[in-house]
Parts: C-alpha cells; sequence; structure tokens
C-alpha cells in the first residue's frame, strides 16, 4: 500500500472522488465553491493548520484520502476520509487512518475526533471497528445535502 502527501493539484481527484462517495447517499449534493472551497487547495489548507493530507493513488487516479488538524489541547481531527467504493475493505482506509492517527500522535495528540454524516452507515461501522466511539451531541450543517453529522472520539495517547 503507498500513500503519499497529498497536493494542492490533486484538486480535480479530490472533488472526483468525493463526488462519487457522496453520490451513494441519496439528497447528498456537492457545491465546490459554495460550501467546500477548500478543495480546490486541500493540501495548503491542512498544512496551514499545522496538519497534513494523503492520498492513495490507483491507476493514476486519486483513489483515497484524509486529513488531519490539531483542534487544540492534544485533541487531533480526522477529515476527508474517502475510498472509492472498489477499494473499500482491502486495508486503505485502514493504512489511511493509521497515517493520519500516526502523523497525530508523532506532534501531541491524545485524543482524535471526527464527523460523520449519519447517513454514512458504512463509515460508522469502519470507525468503530477501529476504537472510535460515538460522543457528543448530532451536528446540523445547514447545507444543501441537510447535513446532520454525529461526532466520534478515540483515545490515542
Amino acid at each position: 500500500m503507498i500513500l503519499r502527501a497529498g497536493r494542492d493539484d490533486d484538486a480535480a481527484g479530490f472533488i472526483a472522488l468525493i463526488g462519487v462517495c457522496w453520490a451513494e447517499y441519496p439528497g447528498c449534493v456537492m457545491d465546490v465553491d459554495g460550501e467546500v472551497p477548500e478543495l480546490r487547495a486541500l493540501a495548503s489548507y491542512y498544512v496551514n493548520q499545522g496538519g497534513a493530507l494523503w492520498v492513495h493513488e490507483a491507476e493514476g487516479a486519486v483513489a483515497g484520502m484524509v486529513g488531519t488538524k490539531p483542534l487544540g489541547g492534544g485533541t487531533w481531527e480526522i477529515c476527508k476520509m474517502y475510498v472509492a467504493a472498489s477499494l473499500r475493505g482491502g486495508g486503505v482506509a485502514q493504512a489511511l487512518i493509521a497515517a493520519a492517527e500516526g502523523f497525530a500522535r508523532a506532534h501531541g495528540a491524545t485524543e482524535m475526533r471526527l464527523w460523520s454524516d449519519t447517513r454514512f452507515d458504512r463509515a460508522h461501522r469502519f470507525y468503530e471497528k477501529l476504537g472510535y466511539r460515538r460522543d457528543g451531541p448530532v451536528r446540523a450543517l445547514h447545507d444543501l445535502s441537510q447535513t446532520l453529522e454525529y461526532e466520534y472520539a478515540k483515545a490515542v495517547g
């Protein structure tokens, strides 16, 4: 499994991957410029916050991605975790999460947090398998998709 640092010039691949993943769920709508403009320079977005971004490529295309950034007080966030459907169950997601958690631990993380759309049942099972537990209230993003998200947390220190 080969992961590499994400780059700003991966923007089209990030947008395509997330778009395909969201299309699996009714009502998920992507408005890049209106709601997720950071996708156009995602590597810089994470680096500027003290975090990092990783990519898994398959056949020259972005097929998996994850970012992490510090929230403060030893807490870090897992963000933009997506894997192409054809690669799920093959270890790509585990490798991506391990990279993000390892980076965060190396930079003082004692806890990881993430948010996941309430519709993403398969992702919830994956996170729970890795030791993440639902924590806190559901949040509403008030976006075009009418997203509601669960928060998950895991001690890593």
